[in-house]
């Protein structure tokens, strides 16, 4: 599935500066909403929750935001990378329970130790990245077919290993207690502060900057946009296309574990296909990127403005006591709105 626009953003403006009569306001107002649109609503809603709410507008609140931000944000920029080469990975919440009840077991029911937990969770990630990658690479299945598939299998198996249970410090597993607990560097993901500023906010910044750079400055980032701009085009120039997917749907894997290990950090439990509804909310985040700055593309730093605008909405709208089962409903009023902002005022409008 390709959703990369070869034609970039700033044509707009040059067709609009190079029409015979000159731009009109209208077509001025047209790019400026295109490239800034969001970012104004975004601005708008923060000063109208801080107004009308006053706790909105705190510190302690802020860090609320980010730390909500921050598990959307690792495993929507994960999504971005799948993206940019053309893929849509529709199995990263699957990723992310799968990562969390592996580390969880590791710990409660095998003793294991934080690091090796963590190692044994992002493993599970990658592994769910390799197995997309061998259905969309190797037995060219469409990418949306392969990791839908992937979803339900792993959401399968995640049942399976632990027999559909939760698994927390002191439960019962297969007839006998566990004496195993999660380790204080694990749970230093979840709950830990660096000056004030949660761990979980730092993992994320970390992870932000390193997508961010291979993106925007490295030749990977770059083969990346070709592989998923004109894929024949790439091979032609010398791309390894097949090799470039496997990684970009190996690094989406690794951050989807990441995400799983920071949410299983911060409650201390590994509950079952908890991944699930971050499905909606990466996706949301990683397209509604795509009218950031009008990018009209995959990129990290709108897939983070995404993420932190998805979390600025629940917080705001929690703070007004919207009802939590309407959330799903304003999320996807705000892809739409997005989706328009790019389609219809940016280049790929007809």
């Amino acid at each position: 599935m390709t959703i990369e626009s070869t034609e970039k953003p700033a044509e707009t403006e040059r067709q609009v500066a190079s029409s015979p009569a000159g731009p009109t306001w209208l077509e001025q107002a047209k790019v400026l909403t295109y490239k800034y649109g969001l970012l104004a609503v975004l601005f708008g809603l923060i000063g109208y929750f801080s107004a009308t709410q006053p706790f909105f507008g705190t510190f302690i609140n802020a860090m609320f935001v980010l730390q909500a931000a921050s598990i959307v944000a690792v495993i929507g920029l994960g999504c971005t990378v799948s993206m940019t080469v053309g893929g849509f990975d529709l199995s990263v919440g699957s990723a992310m329970s799968l990562s969390i009840m592996a580390a969880a077991a590791a710990m409660v029911v095998g003793n294991l130790g934080g690091v090796e937990a963590i190692l044994i969770g992002i493993a599970a990630g990658l592994a769910v990245g390799l197995f997309n990658s061998f259905l969309i690479v190797v037995a060219r299945i469409p990418d949306l077919v392969a990791t839908l598939s992937t979803l339900f299998l792993i959401n399968g198996l995640t049942l399976l290993g632990v027999n559909g249970q939760s698994v927390a410090e002191g439960m019962v597993f297969r007839g006998q207690a566990t004496t195993g607990e999660f380790s204080p560097i694990f749970k230093w993901l979840g709950s830990g502060q660096v000056l004030g500023v949660p761990s979980s906010v730092i993992v994320a910044a970390v992870v932000f900057l390193t997508v961010f750079v291979l993106l925007n400055y490295t030749r990977w980032g770059r083969a990346f946009y070709a592989v998923g701009g004109n894929p024949i085009a790439a091979a032609a120039a010398g791309i390894r296309v097949a090799r470039y997917r496997v990684v970009a749907y190996l690094i989406s894997g690794g951050l989807s574990a990441i995400a799983g290990l920071m949410l299983a950090a911060r409650s201390n439990r590994g509950d079952v296909n908890v991944g699930d509804p971050f499905l909606l909310q990466a996706v949301s985040a990683a397209l509604v990127g795509y009218a950031v700055l009008g990018a009209n593309r995959a990129n990290a730093f709108g897939t983070l403005i995404g993420a932190i605008f998805v979390a600025v909405l629940i917080n705001g709208l929690t703070m007004f006591n919207f009802p939590y089962y309407a959330q799903t409903f304003v999320q996807g009023l705000l892809l739409v709105i997005a989706l328009l902002m790019s389609y219809t005022l940016g280049p790929n409008r007809r």
